[in-house]
């Protein structure tokens, strides 16, 4: 309740658009940090069906009391659409200078398939990322399969919301020390994994309430020389009041970027 308590409070606006970082980085870096070297942060936000101004808020909170000396750009574009473009993408070396980028954003419409190999070459070069929900269905009506291969899965729809229990199936694995054996999570929708592509590693998985079936809700991915580390949870604002949710999100943005001792 803490947490949902001051990002309910008007004084809090953790909103930029892309690359005004200058008070931004007097918010977001602490001089007590367990961190001393700053990780910088690309948070790639907007799109249909969430509300992306207090998960931005919620994870740049979390990070905060987490006491990691986090410099976050926000670059959040397109509204509500589901093909917008952004123009941080129009740069080849668009990722130059970040430690990690997270994609969070709903685009499926958006077919340009130039405009969504510039943003996966990227990644192959070796820029890490963390992938949350929303994202797997963005670029989903595109017909080259370069986005679906650096998240690491493919999918096309979901289930309904419901409170799904999860897994862990790697269990050792740094992400997922300390992860609740009898999860359950918040509201939240199912994503259906049609296809696990050959880098994946799932770290957790939840079943159907329909079918049945299981399928990966927690991942790793190795995308040419970047980690890739995603989940298709993050649908609804109750997860991102999550603490088990937001501290996963958290080790595995650090995993990727390689800080995650």
């Amino acid at each position: 309740m803490r947490l949902l308590a001051r990002l309910r409070t008007p004084a809090i606006c953790l909103m930029w658009i892309a690359f005004s970082i200058e008070s931004l980085t007097a918010e977001t870096s602490s001089s007590t940090s367990t961190h001393p070297k700053p990780i910088h942060v690309l948070l790639v936000t907007g799109g249909c069906c969430h509300d992306y101004d207090f998960q931005t808020k919620a994870l740049q909170l979390a990070v905060k009391e987490a006491g990691i000396n986090a410099v976050w750009t926000v670059a959040a574009e397109g509204g509500k659409s589901k093909d917008a473009q952004f123009s941080i993408y129009e740069d080849e070396n668009w990722s130059a200078g970040f430690d990690v980028v997270v994609h969070n954003e709903c685009f499926a419409k958006t077919t340009d398939a130039d405009y969504i190999a510039r943003i996966a070459k990227a990644h192959y070069a070796g820029t890490p990322a963390v992938v949350v929900h929303c994202a797997m269905h963005t670029y989903r009506e595109a017909k080259i399969d370069d986005w679906r291969e650096m998240l690491g899965v493919t999918s096309r729809r979901h289930d309904h919301q419901s409170r799904y229990p999860v897994t862990v199936s790697a269990p050792d694995h740094p992400i997922m020390r300390d992860f609740p054996a009898s999860y359950v999570t918040q509201m939240d929708e199912l994503y259906i994994i049609e296809k696990q592509w050959p880098s994946m590693v799932p770290l957790a998985t939840s079943v159907s309430e329909r079918d049945g079936k299981s399928h990966p809700v927690f991942w790793t991915n190795k995308y040419g020389d970047a980690q890739i580390f995603g989940t298709t949870y993050g649908h609804s604002s109750a997860m991102f009041e999550d603490q088990t949710f937001l501290q996963t999100l958290t080790r595995g943005m650090l995993w990727a970027a390689g800080r995650l001792n």
